[in-house]
């Protein structure tokens, strides 16, 4: 495993407790931003992978039962991380989670291939992504407020968010998917500043724990900011 990604242990003889505590923050926080950085690789493999595949077939042919199964694979691999986190297998089992993650993205990259300028939309939803990422980054690492009052008002919406979702692959209301996606960048944009706030407060301890917090929130923004423009954006040949 590479060192920059081993658990935080330091000698704190002689050391202010203090300038110990604003250590283990900074190293946590890097060691994050690299795990968050190494496991998008797995995440293009798996969405290379559902294309090569044309995973999204699944989806056509069972429209409700396929993203149900795949929600509960992706519920049961985010358990193992988080069981996981303490461990040398901890870095692995977040690398399969983010490889079936991507296995996920293989149905939306499949209908932005379907469009004129769906590359552009992808590439495009990428960059809002990176700049919603890097904003929030940037303000919640400069501003050092606490943002944990956050934490009880997005845990609601998320769980109005899950319920809403999952409501809707019955109902199928093409208004009610774009207001999920607009309120979805909303909630994880907010999320990302409460994820990143907790590590630099020292709130986050576990490089793991917190590269999987970050990578849900960038995954969902990424996802939704693209349901959205090809919505919106897309032109149809």
């Amino acid at each position: 495993m590479d060192p920059r990604l081993q658990p935080v242990l330091i000698d704190q003889s002689g050391v202010p407790g203090g300038q110990v505590a604003v250590d283990v923050q900074h190293r946590v926080l890097r060691n994050t931003y690299w795990l968050l950085a190494l496991s998008m690789l797995p995440t293009i493999a798996g969405a290379w992978t559902g294309m090569q595949f044309n995973f999204v077939k699944l989806f056509v042919a069972a429209p409700v039962m396929t993203p149900l199964l795949m929600f509960a694979v992706m519920i049961g691999a985010l358990f193992a991380v988080t069981a996981l986190r303490n461990s040398a297998w901890g870095v692995p089992a977040l690398f399969a989670f983010t490889f079936i993650a991507g296995l996920m993205l293989a149905p939306i990259l499949s209908v932005a291939a379907g469009f004129r300028n769906g590359g552009q939309l992808v590439a495009l939803a990428g960059g809002m992504t990176a700049a919603i990422f890097f904003g929030m980054a940037t303000l919640a690492t400069v501003s050092k407020r606490d943002f944990s009052f956050l934490g009880k008002f997005l845990f609601v919406g998320l769980m109005l968010l899950i319920v809403a979702s999952l409501a809707n692959l019955f109902f199928q209301v093409p208004a009610v998917t774009l207001t999920v996606s607009a309120i979805a960048v909303l909630i994880f944009s907010a999320y990302l500043l409460y994820d990143v706030s907790s590590i630099v407060r020292g709130g986050e301890t576990n490089y793991i724990s917190a590269t999987l917090k970050l990578f849900l929130d960038i995954y969902n923004i990424f996802i939704s900011l693209l349901n959205l423009l090809l919505a919106f954006s897309g032109q149809r040949d």
